[in-house]
């Protein structure tokens, strides 16, 4: 399961390959096993562009969705793979930077690093034992061992070369030089480790346990390639190599705030009418899983001029702006007027359920983008992994943007609004017998914010699928940290 572009891209501009979120970097599946699709639901497209739930499976009516994927039929409903282009056709890709090597773990490197060091810079025994000649132990037994006399002891750091004659043999430590006249180290445990004459039990052939100069990395060679993602690994050969810093993609800046006159802080206890601000604990939680530097900026301020002032200097700060709220519901609100004053900023309906109100621009000098997610937290948390993580991978030059997807078979029946993209929170499990089996997560009593903990995955139900049989097959995202 691949999960990168077909093309390889990484860049945020010219051609991209269209991807389906719902079906990306999957092998071919067996077909999608379904009931029989209910009558059409409709959705109250005449009111502002609110945080609505799609109408019942039983109404009647059309559902004025795009006749294709790329354009829309309708200015305030449009599909999620067109509002995912349109974000990652605008999302910039900051300038490398350089870092000391302990700081880019977990970025792109962004040169290639050649270098100016032979890995080893000496030839060198490879574990404990003895250094000699292939040639004057190749006879060695258990029952008739080959005695050497030892000749003396170089260990790891000992930096005068010594040499050794046919016949003899050096004792080594793991590291240390190799001594001129030596083509093989026998372990120690092949051995009696004699000090002053040692028995050889058996001979490994030449070149055994010897680490020659250059064997690793040569001088010139690459070490570490534009694109590689830094972890332990790279880390270790960069600093053998002698770098201390590294070019590499740095960490998008991603401010996250929330809006609404009913929200209070966690720890405020709230009043009637009043919720918990959750949206900038848990997108900012999400941004940072996803590799982002996000900050969380809290609750944008009811006073116009002040709330300008704090979307301001977020612009300036930001590479990214993440805004959780309820736009619209009773008109054009405050917040939409402050974003609208700091560029083009618009609100649509998507083809999604839940929290089909999303919105994008980009605002400020800088032409920051800003992404504007529904206020509901589940649908808040669905928004994101739909449209932001995938931008701010981009962001940070990753090849794959997309979570990775399985088909599974649905333990229960599945039914979703027609015309919408359903995204179901689920546990998946792997079946004994092969594969995988999701069930939705809890009931429709439950609260929704627990059952979303419980969860580890989102079920993916297409836009003209009303209904998934149990014992169908239906895609499902995995929601794994940092994957």
């Amino acid at each position: 399961m691949s999960g990168q572009n077909d093309d390889g891209s990484i860049g945020g501009g010219g051609s991209r390959v269209h991807r389906d979120t719902a079906q990306v970097d999957m092998p071919m599946a067996p077909p999608r096993v379904t009931g029989p699709v209910g009558p059409r639901g409709t959705q109250a497209g005449s009111g502002p562009p609110g945080d609505q739930v799609p109408a019942p499976r039983g109404a009647t009516g059309p559902v004025p969705l795009p006749a294709d994927g790329r354009s829309d039929a309708s200015p305030q409903v449009r599909t999620v793979e067109r509002h995912l282009d349109e974000i990652l056709a605008a999302v910039p890709q900051p300038d490398p930077i350089e870092l000391a090597v302990l700081d880019a773990q977990g970025l792109l490197c962004a040169e290639d690093v050649v270098s100016q060091r032979a890995l080893p810079a000496f030839d060198q025994a490879a574990l404990d034992g003895y250094a000699a000649r292939a040639e004057d132990v190749a006879a060695a037994t258990v029952a008739e061992p080959v005695e050497l006399p030892v000749v003396g002891e170089s260990g790891a750091g000992v930096g005068e070369p010594s040499s050794i004659g046919p016949g003899l043999a050096l004792k080594v430590a793991a590291g240390a030089m190799l001594p001129s006249g030596a083509d093989v180290v026998v372990p120690g445990v092949w051995t009696d480790n004699g000090a002053a004459r040692v028995s050889v039990l058996a001979g490994p052939p030449a070149g055994s346990y010897v680490r020659l100069t250059g064997d690793d990395v040569a001088p010139g060679d690459p070490a570490v390639h534009v694109g590689t993602p830094i972890g332990p690994a790279q880390i270790s050969l960069l600093a053998a190599v002698g770098r201390e810093r590294v070019l590499v993609r740095p960490r998008p800046r991603v401010a996250v705030l929330s809006a609404g006159p009913e929200l209070v802080d966690v720890s405020a206890t709230p009043a009637p009418g009043q919720a918990v601000d959750v949206n900038s604990y848990a997108l900012a939680a999400a941004a940072r899983d996803a590799g982002a530097d996000a900050y969380r900026s809290g609750i944008l301020p009811s006073d116009q001029r002040r709330l300008t002032e704090v979307l301001e200097s977020q612009l300036l700060r930001s590479d990214l702006v993440l805004i959780s709220g309820t736009f619209g519901s009773g008109g054009f609100d405050m917040v939409q007027e402050a974003l609208a004053g700091l560029g083009r900023m618009r609100f649509r309906q998507v083809a999604m359920h839940p929290g089909p109100a999303q919105g994008f621009g980009r605002l400020g000098r800088d032409e920051v983008p800003v992404i504007c997610v529904p206020g509901e937290p589940v649908a808040a948390l669905v928004a994101f992994e739909v449209f932001v993580r995938p931008a701010i991978r981009l962001m940070l030059g990753k090849r794959q943007l997309f979570r990775r997807t399985v088909q599974a078979i649905a333990g229960q029946q599945l039914l979703s609004p027609l015309g919408y993209r359903q995204y179901l929170h689920g546990t998946v499990m792997r079946h004994p017998d092969g594969g995988y089996v999701v069930e939705p997560v809890g009931e429709a009593t439950d609260a929704l914010l627990a059952r979303m903990a419980r969860a580890n995955c989102l079920i993916v139900i297409d836009e003209d699928v009303t209904e998934v049989a149990a014992g169908g097959l239906v895609t499902v995202m995995p929601l794994l940290l940092g994957g």
